[in-house]
């Protein structure tokens, strides 16, 4: 998952940035507002953490201006201020929670864990398709209830794929939710994380959980669900004109 954090680099919030990096979370981190507003031009985030004294807007501002462009985003407030005006004023703009400084680490990473998870309508941290099984919070894979040992990267794009299941990622989304547009390797790199995948999941018979989309990117999908809609694939794809998939990397 991706975070974007505003702060004036504050040591906790730095410290805070180390522990979600540690634990597999794309982490980007600015200084004003006006820096996370472009960010937000340019890439999707997970969840947007804030503090409300930014060197040129308040932070109820914008949130503010952040919900009228229309982004949906998660919005965390962390701020020493405790006063039940200031945190009324920060819900009120948009904000989804609301963290004062000092926070504790543990408390801090479980509410970042609650609302990336709300974001996509899950209610507990496990994702479960088919035989796969994924712990958002442990970050362990597991398939058929054997474990499976996956890099950072190989986590992170499973993550992904069973966030939003059903759907086709194309390259690039992968690339923005591994490097964030910094040093970001040939596209070619997301072909070779979908092989080694791939024969990581051909250990326990769910390979084919992982599909390509000749042109688009991949799509992971229920075994269940995939037999089903066989009866609707063609010669030239599916009825409502979805290209074939196939299973080459």
């Amino acid at each position: 998952m991706r975070i974007l954090i505003a702060d004036t680099d504050s040591v906790a919030v730095n410290h805070l940035v180390k522990v979600l990096g540690k634990s597999s979370y794309a982490v980007d981190q600015v200084r004003t507002a006006d820096e996370a507003l472009n960010m937000f031009k340019h890439y999707d985030y997970d969840l947007f953490i804030t503090e409300l004294g930014l060197a040129d807007l308040p932070g109820e501002e914008l949130i503010r201006q952040l919900r009228r462009s229309r982004i949906s985003t998660p919005i965390m407030v962390l701020s020493a201020r405790t006063d039940s005006p200031t945190k009324v004023a920060a819900f009120s703009a948009g904000a989804d929670d609301y963290v004062t400084k000092p926070f504790d680490m543990s408390e801090a990473q479980a509410r970042i864990q609650a609302l990336t998870r709300r974001a996509y309508g899950i209610s507990e941290p496990r994702l479960r398709v088919g035989p796969l099984e994924l712990d958002l919070e442990s970050r362990m894979v597991s398939v058929n209830g054997h474990f499976l040992h996956l890099t950072s990267k190989e986590y992170a794009i499973l993550e992904l794929l069973l966030l939003r299941k059903g759907a086709v990622l194309t390259k690039d989304m992968f690339l923005n939710h591994l490097y964030g547009g910094i040093d970001e390797p040939e596209m070619k790199i997301i072909d070779v994380f979908i092989c080694k995948l791939r024969r990581k999941l051909q250990r326990f018979g769910a390979e084919h959980m992982i599909t390509t989309v000749w042109g688009r990117g991949y799509i992971l999908q229920d075994p269940a669900v995939m037999h089903n809609n066989t009866s609707h694939v063609t010669a030239q794809g599916f009825s409502d004109g979805t290209p074939p998939m196939r299973q080459a990397g």
